[in-house]
This record gives structure tokens, sequence and C-alpha cells, in this order.
């Protein structure tokens, strides 16, 4: 994990600059596998009920990854914009 380090500068800034980076990514990885997973799972739903209930819930988990710039807000937009047309062409 700490291979990197060796090729930098030592200074306490840049040590400190790539343990943040690290965690950051780490956390970023998680939220944005975990939306692609909610995605999934309301791409799969067939019940009309049961995805309509979950279609906030993934649209608020959207905009907070495009809020944190994790994705980009158009991103965010046309995945909201296609969940919402789906869920509505269920019978």
């Amino acid at each position: 994990m700490h291979s990197h380090l060796n090729d930098m500068a030592n200074h306490k800034s840049a040590l400190k600059r790539i343990r943040q980076n690290e965690v950051r990514k780490v956390r970023n990885r998680y939220y944005h596998k975990t939306a692609r997973t909610a995605l999934k799972v309301l791409r799969n739903e067939e019940n009309k009920a049961a995805a309509t209930e979950q279609l906030p819930k993934v649209i608020a988990l959207l905009d907070k990854l495009a809020k944190k710039n994790i994705i980009h807000k158009n991103k965010a937009s046309n995945l909201k914009s296609k969940l919402t047309k789906h869920v509505n062409k269920l019978a």
C-alpha cells in the first residue's frame, strides 16, 4: 500500500496528501460501486410498486455522488431520466 511513498518527496504535507488521496479513493470507489449495484437492482425490478419505492432512494444516491463529483452531474441526470422512464414503463 505504501510502496508509492518512496517515489515522492518526503515532505510532511506530501505524505499527508498521499494518505488522504488513498482514503478518498477507497471511499469513492465504495460509493460508486454501491450506486452501480443499486442501479442494477432497480433495472432488474419487475414489480412496479417496488420499483416506484426504490426510485427516489436511487435518485438521492445519484444526486449525492454528483454533488461530491464522484460522477458527473450530467451523467447523474441521464441515469435518473432513464430510470424514471424505465419505472414508468413497468406494467
